[in-house]
């Protein structure tokens, strides 16, 4: 496979005051809430001693450099976070090494997310760095060694992030790790309507809902995450128009587990998708994020409705993990196999054509070769063209992590078995010589080609001309290979435009008008001068 496509998607301290954001006050201007802020001791690799008095340091003025790790969700708040502070003044830089601070979003589903993590901060406390960090890891484990005296900002604070880089920039270590809620009732997190700078402007990730139902053995994410919270029908829905009368002409559904969406607020994933489908242009596409077994059993006549609309990519990420019964439920999944190969079969019969995406991991607790010898099957079965192997990492702190282990040697050669049966067959040769119609929304990794997706989500490359970028075209396929596959666009066809109006720039900031700009600055303006009052 080229260069173009061997990268893969990966996928409580502070009480919260009462005076907190509520959904019927969802506007740029709050009332004050004053979070915990703590002088920064002097430390082992954290710079003090030839820093200006914070009273010099002007905020809003810097270069922040922004590093996210892990799954879409993470990347929507990344980019949520990168809009409200350029929408203060910030300058966003995509040079590590001219940036004043560092803000790293991680990822902690697995062990070497997290060293990359913990090696940045290093990296950039060598470097005399300012450093806030965010996402999963801090916020599920908040008093490890190795975050001491650092500024975080929690999952669900997010909309808070430039408080704590100012207050980072003269000096102080503040900790934000608090819950939203209203009435006591937890909400899906920060409000939808922030300021966001796209990484791509053509794609817009929409979280429809944080945390899940499940208590998996190995997931530590749940610890970060929490249980489910979704967001109400009307403000997903209000997101999509806006992202749409900004030029994106692709929408990604995202949280930790999409199938579950609702389920707390009285509605349900259907619900949603229908009203959703309502708002999408001709020529715009929509794609659902990852859902597990349990929460899809129920609305399969539903959802193969909805993927066989001509708007939404036939396209769905089930994990399986395993396809051992007794693993399962070790596991903790809260389904078995046959479930899993009710959900398959249905959507392949109903949505022909559907790219059904999964995850395995290799080498959980327990699992014995017969039980990794199940998993082997039903990949032989399904030939699934998208297909996420994972060796078993155990997480301090959860369940799995105390469970006897499966030896490293072991984990190993299973994951390489795994590996070499995925890479033994082809899920597109059968394709070559085909007419599709592909929406293009970005460059590949290797800058050759411009990368498209056909109704059912496949990667297709396609030649790199400025005219198809945002376009819904149509191409024929001439080769293909293991993860992708080439197309020609045919001279005689129709080429439309999917976005309604012209994008925004790349780095220009989402949902930023004049009004909504000053109401922004007035906001901040009035946090800077209440925690000034508080000694910051």
């Amino acid at each position: 496979m080229p260069a173009a496509c061997e990268s893969v998607l990966e996928d409580i301290e502070d009480i919260v005051s009462a005076e907190d954001l509520k959904p019927h006050d969802r506007q740029f201007v709050r009332k004050n809430v004053f979070p915990k802020v703590r002088k920064r001791n002097s430390q082992k690799n954290v710079q003090t001693d030839d820093e200006p008095p914070s009273d010099s340091i002007i905020p809003g003025v810097q270069k922040i450099w922004i590093r996210t790790w892990g799954c879409s969700h993470n990347n929507s708040d990344g980019e949520y976070m990168a809009g409200q502070l350029a929408a203060y003044g910030y300058k966003i830089t995509d040079n590590s090494d001219e940036a004043d601070l560092w803000l790293l979003n991680s990822c902690t589903v697995k062990n070497p997310a997290e060293d990359h993590f913990r090696n940045s901060i290093k990296k950039a406390q060598e470097g005399k760095k300012k450093v806030v960090l965010a996402g999963c890891v801090p916020q599920a484990q908040p008093r490890q060694e190795y975050l001491k005296g650092l500024s975080i900002i929690g999952v669900q604070q997010i909309d808070r992030v430039v408080e704590v880089v100012e207050e980072t920039i003269k000096g102080h270590s503040v900790r934000l790790l608090g819950q939203k809620k209203d009435n006591g009732k937890r909400l899906g997190g920060a409000r939808l309507d922030l300021p966001k700078i796209r990484k791509n402007p053509l794609i817009e990730i929409i979280s429809i809902n944080t945390g899940c139902l499940n208590a998996c053995t190995y997931c530590k994410t749940k610890h970060a995450r929490g249980d489910l919270a979704s967001y109400p029908i009307e403000e997903l829905v209000d997101r999509a128009k806006q992202s749409f009368q900004e030029g994106v002409c692709e929408i990604w559904l995202t949280s930790e587990d999409t199938g579950a969406y609702g389920r707390d607020i009285g509605t349900d994933l259907p619900t949603l998708l229908w009203k959703l489908v309502e708002v999408i242009p001709e020529g715009a596409m929509l794609r659902l994020g990852m859902t597990n077994p349990p929460y899809i059993l129920e609305h399969l006549e539903e959802m193969a409705k909805i993927l066989n609309h001509p708007r939404v990519y036939a396209f769905l990420h089930i994990p399986v993990q395993s396809a051992s019964d007794s693993v399962l439920m070790d596991m903790k999944r809260e389904y078995c196999v046959a479930d899993f190969k009710q959900v398959v079969d249905f959507l392949k019969e109903k949505v022909p054509g559907i790219t059904i995406a999964t995850d395995i991991i290799c080498g959980f607790p327990g699992e014995t070769d017969e039980d990794f010898q199940e998993t082997m099957k039903l990949v032989e079965l399904y030939r699934f063209p998208s297909l996420f192997i994972n060796q078993f990492y155990p997480r301090p702190g959860t369940p799995a992590a105390k469970m006897p282990q499966v030896p490293a040697a072991v984990k190993k050669q299973r994951t390489k078995d795994l590996s070499q049966l995925f890479h033994s067959y082809n899920p597109y040769d059968h394709k070559v010589g085909e007419r599709q119609r592909v929406l293009v929304t970005e460059e590949s990794f290797d800058s050759n080609y411009y990368v498209a997706h056909n109704p059912f989500y496949e990667q297709v490359l396609v030649p790199k001309d400025p005219l198809l970028m945002g376009k819904m075209v149509e191409v024929n396929i001439y080769e293909a290979g293991k993860h992708f596959m080439k197309g020609q666009p045919v001279s005689d066809a129709r080429v439309h435009t999917a976005s309604i109006s012209r994008p925004l720039a790349k780095g220009e900031v989402s949902g930023l008008t004049e009004v909504s700009k000053r109401h922004f600055l007035l906001y901040y303006t009035g946090k800077s001068t209440a925690l000034s009052r508080y000694g910051c």
